[in-house]
Order: structure tokens, then C-alpha cells, then sequence
């Protein structure tokens, strides 16, 4: 193994969550170790906007450097949903008016992406993890409607108009589950998921948002996936699709986040 890659890896920052409503010593003790290089916000760190700006303060006071996160989507998975929070609308309907109005829905993806991250930079959180570039393959509970829509030719240009927007509020843009999540029926919350096809087979389906979006993506989050033929390991953990093929063959040169270590 090379030795300096090796060395490396062993000094990747982590991103790690906080307990509550505001930080206690716990939390505080962990912002402070040199290797915390974010905080993931969840529901339960949120009560209202005055509070999540007091508790981002707290955070950004503690470590001006360290980087506020959250999943906030739109559809189920939007982590602050109150207290002058717009409830953005699931993916697929982006890719449903689409189908209808091509125009309009590359409008309506910039004004969502723009509303998303002018509300969340106005609190004090940098990023979201968005847009879902997986591909409504109707077989996926877990991603189901986060995802624009089947063809990865509308996901790409519907992402592109929501990383625009995000562009415009300050916000970069996070492209997940690379190299794709929507074909596989399990939870990797909770279970392993197992998606059996060839790799010509995803780089010429679900990884194509990946190719096109290259040069405008910021940051990408991998899936925890496994893709048997391959390679024996999760996508998140496997040098092979991050390095030789994101890396090298989609010339990706922005940030990777693995998904949450817990799952």
C-alpha cells in the first residue's frame, strides 16, 4: 500500500452530530478535537429559527471553521418543517411538472433550490445534503420520491437548476447516492442493500448524472450499497468507485462524504 495514501485516509475530518437543542459539554469536547471537521443538524436539534441561529452561533463561536450540515431535502426528508421554514415539495413532483412544462420546472427547481439554502444560510447552517441524483426506478422505498424522476437526462437537468439556485443563496451543492441507490429494494439504514447489475450497465444508467454534473458538482455522498460484480465493498468504502471511477474515469474533483457511519 502507499504509504502517504495510507497516511492520508487516517486523518480524514469527521462530521459528527450534537445531542440536543443547544451544546452541552459532551458536544463541546467533540467540536474542540481537531479532527471534527463538521456538525450534522437533526429534527431534534430544532425547536425554532431563533433557536437553531443561537445553537449554529454556539457552533461557528466554538470552531469558526467547522462546517453546519443538515438533510434537508424537501418531501419527507426536510429536517426543519416550522416557524417560517417553507415545506419544499418532494423530487418527483419537479420531474412530474416536467413531464408537463419543461420550462417551468427547471423555474421551479432554481426557486426551490434558492429558497432552500437562502432559509438555511440565513441560521447559520453552510450545507445541505441535496440533490438526490438517484433514479425513480419505482423499486426503492427508501429513496422512492427524492428522486426527480426515472430519466437520468431530466434528474441531470433538474439537479443543475436546483444546484443553481442553492448557487445564488451562497450554499454548495451535495449530489448523492453515488454511483446510485434507486434500483435496490433495502434500507440501508438498516440493512445491506445489494444492487447485482454490471458496471457498464450503472455508468450507462444511474451513475450518468454523475458524469454530466462532474465540473458543477461540489461534493458528492456515496451510497452504502454493495455492487457484487464490482466490488465486494459498500461504494462509501470502496477505492475503486471513489477513486478509479468518480475520481479518475467522471473526473469528480470536489468533496466525497460517506454517509452516516451508523447505518
Amino acid at each position: 500500500m502507499n504509504k502517504n495514501k495510507s497516511a492520508s485516509h487516517a486523518f480524514m475530518p469527521v462530521m459528527l452530530d450534537v445531542e440536543g437543542l443547544q451544546l452541552n459539554e459532551h458536544d463541546l469536547r467533540r467540536i474542540r478535537h481537531p479532527l471534527t471537521g463538521g456538525v450534522i443538524l437533526f429534527a431534534r436539534n430544532y425547536e425554532s429559527r431563533s433557536q437553531l441561529v443561537v445553537l449554529c452561533d454556539a457552533i461557528h463561536a466554538e470552531r469558526p471553521d467547522v462546517l453546519i450540515a443538515v438533510d434537508h431535502e424537501g418531501g419527507r426528508v426536510q429536517r426543519f418543517r416550522s416557524d417560517g421554514f417553507t415545506r419544499l415539495p418532494a423530487m418527483r413532483l419537479l420531474g412530474e411538472l416536467w413531464d408537463r412544462d419543461v420550462l417551468a420546472s427547471c423555474k421551479a427547481a432554481t426557486d426551490l433550490g434558492y429558497v432552500l439554502a437562502a432559509e438555511l444560510r440565513a441560521c447559520g447552517v453552510d450545507l445541505s445534503f441535496t440533490p438526490v441524483l438517484d433514479l425513480d426506478y419505482g423499486e426503492s422505498g427508501v429513496i422512492g420520491d427524492r428522486a426527480f424522476h426515472r430519466d437520468p437526462r431530466v434528474v441531470t437537468m433538474l439537479a443543475k437548476n436546483v444546484n443553481h439556485g442553492l448557487m445564488l443563496a451562497g450554499m454548495a451543492n451535495c449530489g448523492k447516492h453515488f454511483p446510485g441507490h434507486g434500483k435496490v429494494r433495502a434500507d440501508s439504514h438498516v440493512d445491506i442493500p445489494v444492487d447485482t447489475r454490471s458496471l457498464s450497465t450503472i455508468l450507462n444508467d444511474c451513475a450518468l448524472p454523475y458524469q454530466w454534473l462532474s465540473t458543477t458538482l461540489t461534493s458528492v455522498m456515496p451510497a452504502h450499497v454493495i455492487y457484487e460484480k464490482v466490488d465486494a465493498f459498500p461504494a462509501g468504502f470502496s477505492p475503486y468507485w471513489l477513486q478509479d471511477i468518480l475520481r479518475s474515469r467522471l473526473h469528480f474533483n470536489g468533496a466525497i462524504f460517506s454517509d452516516d457511519l451508523s447505518m
